[in-house]
């Protein structure tokens, strides 16, 4: 959420944000709250001079009673009494005004950063940079839930029974895998300094609201029937709500968090739930990472961040490479955000495996997470990064180490998770 400050002085800036989104239809939304901010503050105005005038005559009527100037009293307490009765009317219409104005600007999007590339949507994504060379093996690799019948892993069956399209069960070496996969990433990440944290699974709407954009709610989140309480979509949402109204010491900054959770997701959209595999699925688990920062550390951090998700792959072997995110593809609440892709070897092409982004201080606005320095309280800037989430890394991890005699091999990193197992054979 940006600043009405902001919005009331650099209007014309705001609106070409929103071109640059492709969101023309928000455009009269700018000099609709830059109105209400304008009638909010002069009523607030009002209101302080309403009260002072009150307190004034109110302040004069013990002394002419004093006078024995009753008639004269009894004047200013008609007065006094009018004046109370506008303030009263007044005192109705601030808050109005101010819902009005935060419904608004919680949907005016952030404004993105410079280097974000003009395009409407995902298919106009620009690639930065590989790593890691992508192999084409001359053999061929299946399916990946074809990989996990094979290990005995995989039975989509029964999850279609209990629980319905977009579950599974994990079993065996699989299931140990994708744990192992979680656990590596848990440790990885401790290793880099950061702080590990299981948080709540669950959480009020206001932090849901402080967190994302109401689309992005409407599409992902699922309620708890009766209960204030969504499930969490991915833990960076629990995580950044953890200093929800809180002034954080700016000797603590930056604050770096990494994080396990389940995540659980509707997945509404045209793209829909996968039917036979798991790439696109209700339910998953993810490893990961949140930082808190003074804004001028924060394109450092956020560079820092998906460097760790590069380093992460490439430690188990897998070639991946990072995608810019353009205007029409960013999310309202970021400034500039990155996918971080696998190479499918089945496929010959990358897929989306994590994505990192930088938020500057649009989640601390709308949370109240701010910070204490010389030149007085600001609002910190948030950053959230995916370490893996599966299953999407395991189906990276099968493909990558999918072997022409049928086996899977297991990397280095990843044998002491795996009970020192060097490779899996399949039936």
């Amino acid at each position: 959420m940006l600043d009405i400050k902001f919005v009331r002085e650099n209007s014309d800036i705001v609106k070409e944000n929103i071109k640059k989104k492709f969101q023309d239809e928000k455009l009269p939304l700018v000099d609709e709250v830059i109105t209400l901010d304008k009638e909010y503050r002069e009523i607030k105005t009002k209101l302080d001079e309403l009260r002072s005038e009150r307190n004034k005559k109110s302040s004069s009527i013990g002394l002419l009673m004093k006078e024995k100037k009753i008639d004269e009293a009894n004047t200013v307490k008609e007065e006094v009494k009018k004046i109370n009765e506008e303030i009263a009317l007044d005192e109705a219409k601030e808050p109005e005004l101010a819902e009005k104005i935060k419904k608004i600007m919680m949907v005016i999007p952030n404004i993105i950063d410079k280097s974000v590339p003009i395009g409407k949507d995902d298919t106009e994504n620009v690639e930065n940079e590989k790593f890691g060379e992508p192999v084409e093996p001359d053999f061929e690799i299946p399916y990946h839930a074809d990989i996990l019948e094979r290990m005995n892993g995989l039975d989509k069956d029964a999850s279609g029974r209990t629980s319905g399209n977009g579950f599974y069960y994990l079993m065996g070496d699989a299931a140990r895998l994708h744990e192992a996969l979680i656990s590596y990433a848990r440790d990885y990440m401790i290793d880099h300094g950061f702080t590990y944290c299981i948080p709540p699974f669950m959480i009020h709407s206001d932090v849901v609201n402080g967190v994302m954009s109401f689309k992005e709610m409407e599409n992902m989140m699922y309620k708890i029937e009766g209960e204030d309480l969504y499930l969490i979509g991915t833990s960076e949402h629990s995580m950044i709500g953890k200093f929800k109204d809180q002034i954080v010491k700016e000797e603590d900054l930056p604050i770096t968090l990494t994080s396990y959770s389940p995540c659980f997701r509707k997945e509404v959209g045209a793209h829909g739930i996968e039917e036979r595999g798991v790439y696109r699925v209700h339910q998953f688990e993810k490893q990961e990472m949140i930082v808190l920062c003074k804004p001028e550390e924060s394109m450092e951090w956020y560079k820092k961040m998906w460097e760790l998700s590069v380093g992460y792959f490439r430690s188990l072997d897998i070639p991946v490479r990072t995608l810019e995110c353009c205007s029409g593809d960013l999310a309202d609440l970021k400034v500039k955000s990155c996918d971080v892709e696998a190479w499918s070897p089945r496929q010959k092409k990358y897929f989306e495996v994590g994505s990192c982004s930088n938020l500057t201080d649009a989640q601390a606005r709308r949370l109240g997470i701010r910070t204490k320095g010389s030149d007085g309280t600001y609002f910190v800037h948030t950053l959230n990064n995916t370490v893996v989430a599966t299953p999407r890394g395991l189906i990276a991890f099968l493909e990558n180490h999918y072997t022409k005699d049928g086996k899977i091999t297991i990397p280095k990193v990843l044998r002491p998770y795996m009970g020192g197992k060097e490779e899996i054979v399949l039936k």
